[in-house]
């Protein structure tokens, strides 16, 4: 059976507890119960660098659920790349390098997905006259998948639910994540 990691990237400030972040890491767990077998990290309440690493080596697939501050991860989450994603583990600049290549890494293989909360709205990704100047979402996150991809890593297309603060539209988000979860499930098996 194919091992899963999943990590919950929120960061709590008192105005964005962190439920709704939770309810849909929960729900990704809940699609993939059965199918893989699951390892999780929620990044707020600790970890040692060194277990992660050894959760990623076993992982086949890496599932980030986090919200979006700032136009990024929260700086929790940053943290847990800087002390996480290793030299000599995820990536190498001496021979290792010239083994894996520059963007090549050590994390060959596995596959990961960004599923993220946003206060933005949905119309303001792909449209050219809108905020992100007609950038997807995936494209807003470029530095994100930038980091995996040096490491190696090869991305699915992500999941977002959106306006989650001022205008939050949770059911139909839950709908969204659980029809972006089948389409995905095959992608990792």
């Amino acid at each position: 059976m194919k091992k899963v990691l999943l990590i919950n990237g929120h960061e709590p400030y008192a105005f964005a507890e962190g439920r709704f972040n939770q309810t849909m890491f929960d729900e990704i767990e809940n699609q993939l119960k059965g199918k893989f077998t699951i390892t999780k990290t929620i990044i707020k309440d600790g970890y040692n660098p060194e277990e992660e690493q050894e959760k990623f080596k076993q992982a086949d697939a890496i599932i980030f659920q986090f919200p979006i501050y700032w136009f990024s991860a929260p700086a929790l989450m940053k943290k847990y790349i800087d002390e996480v994603y290793a030299h000599g583990v995820f990536f190498g600049m001496g021979e290792e390098g010239k083994k894996y290549g520059y963007g090549n890494g050590m994390m060959n293989g596995k596959k990961y997905m960004f599923s993220i909360t946003a206060n933005s709205p949905a119309y303001a990704y792909n449209d050219t006259e809108q905020f992100f100047e007609g950038k997807s979402l995936d494209e807003s996150l470029f530095h994100l998948h930038k980091i995996n991809e040096f490491c190696g890593m090869e991305s699915i297309e992500s999941f977002g639910a959106f306006n989650v603060i001022k205008e939050p539209q949770a059911e139909q988000d839950l709908i969204r994540l659980k029809d972006h979860m089948t389409k995905i499930i095959t992608q990792l098996n």
